[in-house]
């Protein structure tokens, strides 16, 4: 697996969960760390897990992630298993269509994400762009400000294949 596929017990403990027995976090956010993801500089899987735990789901005894009682129902009815949402069309376009509309040009507004040339559209890249502003819009409807720097995993550099992605990223469906 990737270095940059961080699992969830290498993030950094957000403020909420200061005590160093509780379960750690999800990764914390930063303007330096999205626009990683938009550069395609980290693995699918590394994108699903800064949104799973913010969308409730939690790791489970056979490293899978399953819906918690923070995971919004119709969430958990559609996906009890975390889904992949980079390889997964379905999930990917519920994740967009869960994006407040107020919230829908975060990406633009707050990054100046313009959006890939056409040469470089590919759907995995248009479904981290998805993902990038869904976790914008999560940050949003909480009031957390999105810092300029923050940890950041082993960063990647982009595929030589978008299509394919990095090694271990599943085929886009």
């Amino acid at each position: 697996m990737p270095a940059a596929a961080v699992d969830a017990s290498a993030a950094p403990a957000t403020a909420s969960r200061p005590e160093p027995d509780a379960a750690p976090g999800p990764f914390l956010l930063s303007r330096a760390l999205l626009e990683a993801v938009l550069d395609d500089r980290t693995s699918d899987d590394f994108v699903c897990r800064l949104i799973w735990p913010r969308l409730g789901y939690s790791p489970d005894a056979n490293g899978g992630w399953r819906a918690g009682p923070d995971t919004p129902p119709a969430w958990a009815e559609a996906f009890p298993l975390a889904p992949e949402l980079i390889a997964e069309r379905p999930a990917s376009v519920r994740l967009t269509r869960s994006i407040p509309p107020e919230h829908k040009q975060l990406l633009k507004l707050q990054l100046g994400f313009a959006g890939y040339r056409i040469g470089g559209l590919y759907p995995r890249r248009t479904r981290r762009a998805t993902a990038v502003n869904w976790l914008l819009a999560h940050l949003a409807e909480r009031g957390e400000p999105l810092p300029d720097t923050g940890p950041l995993p082993e960063l990647l550099d982009p595929p030589s294949d978008p299509v394919a992605g990095h090694p271990g990223d599943l085929p886009v469906g």
